[in-house]
């Protein structure tokens, strides 16, 4: 595995959980950046301290899954740290690295973390404290689904998928009712903008990067924020402006 040559740029690596440390045990065995063993979903006492060694302009390595990734951006947001760039080591089934071009191939991903260029990102949040990494998912529901002004689906539907859009917002994937007595895939519509609206009857869960949801929601919405995020990222991954 390449070994991880330290520039004055990348400060600190987390490493977040046990499966993750197995993981990347052979490629964190051959270098001696600052590393901090923190739960696999680590919370404010974990990963604030680590922030505040830090420089601004700085470069934290997380390895972990996109719950970690996304428990790491909320810290780095209400903590006003989002000069701080981030390399995503990913699990092999991560969303987020999907969606942000990263590679999930231990050797590619350090090589893009050691090489690679911090490009703004779009920070996507919702309104309950959360921010998506990845994907946010939702099972059955009747209801409607709005990306911007524009409908994307009114009725019984199958799921919801947001995520987001590289590109320069969210972007809001609903599958309908299966048809033909269940037998055949509804049909998929998919729109991007600056926010998607959900809103239901009953509520309906929603899993945030892997995680359920403390309780079902019946309305729910993800928007951009304001400020990027600075993601480690393959050229012409970056977000549009």
């Amino acid at each position: 595995m390449p070994r991880l040559v330290l520039t004055g740029s990348l400060v600190r690596v987390m490493t977040c959980g046990d499966v993750a440390r197995a993981r990347w045990a052979p490629w964190l065995a051959e270098h001696d950046t600052p590393r901090h063993d923190l739960p696999e979903l680590p919370a404010r006492a974990d990963v604030d301290p680590v922030l505040a060694d830090v420089p601004a302009g700085g470069r934290l390595a997380v390895v972990g899954d996109d719950a970690a990734l996304a428990a790491v951006l909320v810290r780095l947001l209400r903590r006003e740290r989002l000069d701080v760039a981030l390399a995503l080591l990913p699990a092999p089934d991560s969303a987020a690295a999907g969606v942000w071009g990263v590679p999930t191939d231990p050797a590619a991903a350090v090589a893009l973390a050691r090489d690679g260029v911090a490009r703004p990102s779009p920070l996507i949040r919702d309104d309950h404290g959360g921010l998506v990494a990845g994907r946010h998912t939702t099972g059955p529901f009747h209801g409607e689904v709005y990306c911007d002004e524009h409908l994307v689906a009114r009725g019984d539907t199958e799921s919801l998928v947001v995520v987001p859009d590289p590109a320069g917002g969210v972007t809001a994937t609903v599958t309908g009712p299966r048809r033909l007595a269940g037998l055949r895939a509804g049909h998929v519509t998919a729109l991007s903008g600056r926010a998607v609206q959900l809103g239901c009857r009953p509520p309906v869960p929603v899993i945030r990067d892997g995680v359920p949801g403390d309780r079902p929601v019946a309305r729910r919405s993800w928007y951009r924020h304001t400020q990027d995020w600075l993601l480690v990222s393959p050229r012409g991954a970056s977000a549009g402006r």
